[in-house]
């Protein structure tokens, strides 16, 4: 991109302008920002921002959310501003970076068992994790070919637990959409530290990931087909269960449809900062109390086959049993829970 220094007058003019046509759009910045104004002004006040140069802290966050929330070019982002388009690209990587760096205030592990909600009917499931592939357009050269995933797209894995009302508490994003959820799940921090879930609790997983005890405690479904009464109950237990960081991920999606649906027109190194951001903004929703309906057209992630090959792991089979046996001797279900 080429640069372009205005003068602080045209600066001003400009800022006028935006400022003015920005203030309609704010009435109800849903359509345009995909956000709530009670959203964006937690947003504003965790970015903590007070740029006394170039278009102010509440215009560029404006810029950054209106390109993330219509997927669509520079260009036409500087168009509906009313600003050169390299300045569209600067506030886009800068705004971008800035709400990555809020990540640790909004997506963290419980630091209290008063934060810790279980996800029930698993008294001890702390959590739910599984993968989701972003896609992007693939990087030129012999390298591009490794972002092809098993549906043949390029992609990168965003992997993320989220607690029993679908807040993301761990995400780890970047690895190449070719390589198997079990391998990103060795190498994230969440598996390297062990630092959670506390003993006797653990997260909830697909059939994509290795059944263990430890290092990281994850519970998932039997293998299909699956022989037993008992075993069957304890799968259709949780899968409803485990429904919810499906329904993290779906409500993400929605939010930010064109993000989602069709490649970042973005270079793959950026791609990771902007998921990350993604993630951080479902969360500020969320907390407002600013929801959205998951489309029923999103297309969910398969699960892949167990992949426990090269895993130093304890197996957590027996401990699934004896949840199962639990699951099994419980008469009803809570009446008050909703699953998905």
């Amino acid at each position: 991109f080429s640069s372009r220094t205005d003068t602080g007058e045209e600066t001003e003019l400009n800022s006028v302008a935006v400022s003015k046509s920005t203030g309609r759009m704010l009435e109800d910045p849903r359509p345009d920002f995909r956000l709530s104004r009670e959203s964006f002004v937690v947003l504003l006040n965790l970015l903590n921002q007070d740029r006394r140069h170039g278009w102010g802290a509440t215009i560029e966050t404006l810029v950054f959310l209106f390109w993330l929330a219509s997927g669509t070019s520079y260009r036409v982002v500087s168009r509906v501003f009313g600003m050169p388009r390299s300045t569209v690209h600067d506030i886009v990587h800068r705004v971008t970076e800035d709400v990555v760096a809020i990540l640790h205030q909004v997506i963290h592990l419980p630091k209290t068992p008063e934060e810790m909600e279980v996800v029930s009917p698993f008294m001890k499931a702390v959590g739910a994790i599984d993968g989701c592939h972003i896609r992007i357009k693939a990087p030129s050269g012999p390298d591009g070919q490794c972002y092809r995933n098993r549906k043949l797209f390029p992609s990168i894995i965003l992997q993320a637990v989220c607690d029993h009302q679908g807040r993301f508490i761990d995400t780890y994003v970047g690895w190449p959409g070719s390589v198997h959820d079990s391998r990103v799940l060795r190498h994230s921090p969440l598996y390297r530290q062990s630092a959670y879930p506390p003993p006797g609790h653990f997260i909830l997983a697909d059939g994509g990931y290795p059944c263990l005890q430890h290092p990281l405690p994850l519970i998932t479904p039997y293998k299909r087909v699956v022989q037993g009464v008992g075993a069957q109950r304890f799968n259709s237990h949780h899968s409803r269960a485990r429904c919810i960081i499906e329904r993290a991920f779906g409500m993400m999606k929605t939010r930010f449809r064109t993000i989602f649906l069709k490649a970042l027109e973005v270079h793959h190194t950026f791609v990771p900062h902007v998921i990350t951001a993604c993630t951080i903004l479902h969360n500020i929703c969320l907390s407002a109390g600013d929801i959205v309906v998951q489309d029923d057209e999103l297309e969910d992630d398969a699960p892949e086959d167990e992949g426990e090959a090269g895993l130093e792991a304890v197996s957590g089979a027996l401990w699934r049993d004896q949840l199962s046996a639990e699951v099994s001797a419980l008469e009803e279900v809570p009446p008050d829970h909703n699953y998905c």
